[in-house]
Parts: structure tokens; C-alpha cells; sequence
């Protein structure tokens, strides 16, 4: 994703659906700023009433899944997406990845009003290529607690013979076996535990650096739903 706005010829970037307030968005930019200071942000709401003027060096206008007529390079739709049946999902994405960049990608994602509870799949136009959670190692306690947040194309399916059910079950069995390394801290246990899933072949992508929160992140093809 840093790639791809880093070597974007229009680094646009569209947070969709920002709510009530634009915080979120504003503090979206100041990250991203940090890759490519020449970059755009523009916050589209479907309401008209929370369309807000610009600030920050953020535009602000009405829009929905066609994105207001823009193509970016990358579109975070938080929380927005579990507001409807999960059948609307496959139409959803589509019309937003028809809207993207050549190169553009989309994080359909759902979090906790603190963001300490966070997952998000990760599309380009071909479609889905990867799920990831992500916790606050210190107010969360196993991997499946995360299913409350888990994005509205899985939220339902954590069901038994589900493979992202699979997959949480045996985060929390991989978690329970790092136990001994809880006085180490619960970013070192979970190390141990994302390892543990590996050599269970669970293709869990590895991080190079330390990371604040815990993160687990797969291939769509590891976690899609069977049906």
C-alpha cells in the first residue's frame, strides 16, 4: 500500500464514510503525509448534512461507493460497510474497486470506537487479496475476540466448518500453548504464538519489524467463505 501511493502519479487517497466528525480523516492524513507530502485526502459522507468545509489540508464532500466521480489510489471504508445485509457486500466493492486508480486498492475494514480492536480485508480490482487483524496486546484477550470486529463478508461466517473460524480457533489454541511466555509480555507470546500457527501451515505473513499491536494478516484465499 505505501508502495503504491509512493509511486502513485496522483497520490489521491478517499476516506469514505468519516461519520459525525472528520477526525479520523484529518488524522488519516497526517499519517500518510509522512509518505508523499504532496498527497491528497478527500472525505466523502452520503449524508449532506455532515459534509464539513475543508481544514487541514482535507476536502470534504458528498459521496457513496461511486466515490464521487474520483479515482484514487487508495479508499479506507471503516465501519461503513457493516451498516448493511452482508448480500450487498459483492455490489459494494464493486462499484468502489470500478472507481479506483488502475493500481488503486481498497481496505473494507471494521474497528472499536478506540481502535484497539481492528480488522480490514484488502482489495485491488481483482478482488480480495488479504485479511488482517489487529489488537491492543494489553485490553485484548485472544485472537477470537476479534470476531465482533471482523469485516461484514466474514463477521457471519465465524461459524463452525468456516475457515475463518478455523483459522481464530486455532489462533486461541496457538495463544494457550504461549502461556509461558505471558511474564515476557503479550506482543512476545503472541510471536511465539503467530509461529506456532506457521508450522501449523497457516500462512500468516511475517513482520521484519516490533510492532505496537498485535497483527495477524492472511491471503483471502486462507479465510474466504465457503459458499
Amino acid at each position: 500500500m505505501i508502495r503504491r501511493l509512493h509511486d502513485a502519479a496522483d497520490p489521491l487517497v478517499v476516506d469514505l464514510g468519516y461519520g459525525a466528525m472528520p477526525v479520523t480523516t484529518l488524522e488519516l492524513a497526517a499519517r500518510l503525509r509522512t509518505v508523499r507530502t504532496d498527497l491528497r485526502v478527500v472525505g466523502l459522507e452520503i449524508d449532506p448534512e455532515r459534509v464539513v468545509p475543508a481544514q487541514g489540508g482535507v476536502e470534504f464532500a458528498r459521496g457513496g461507493f461511486e466515490l464521487a466521480g474520483l479515482h484514487p489510489t487508495l479508499v479506507r471504508a471503516f465501519n461503513v460497510l457493516r451498516q448493511y445485509p452482508e448480500s450487498a457486500v459483492p455490489a459494494a466493492w464493486s462499484t468502489i474497486l470500478d472507481g479506483l486508480a488502475p493500481d488503486g486498492l481498497l481496505l473494507d475494514g471494521t474497528c472499536d470506537e478506540l481502535g484497539r480492536r481492528c480488522a480490514w480485508i484488502l482489495l485491488d480490482r481483482t478482488g480480495p487479496l488479504s485479511l488482517t487483524l489487529a489488537w491492543d496486546p494489553f485490553t485484548v484477550g485472544k485472537p477470537s475476540d476479534i470476531a465482533e470486529r471482523l469485516p461484514k463478508a466474514l463477521i457471519h461466517r465465524n461459524i463452525p466448518g468456516e475457515p475463518i473460524h478455523t483459522l481464530l480457533t486455532a489462533a486461541d489454541r496457538a495463544w494457550a500453548t504461549a502461556a509461558p511466555l505471558a511474564p515476557y509480555g503479550p506482543r512476545a507470546r503472541w510471536r511465539h504464538a503467530a509461529n506456532l500457527l506457521r508450522h501449523q501451515g497457516f500462512p500468516l505473513r511475517p513482520y521484519r519489524r516490533r510492532l505496537r499491536d498485535n497483527l495477524l494478516t492472511v491471503p483471502w484465499s486462507a479465510v474466504a467463505p465457503r459458499s
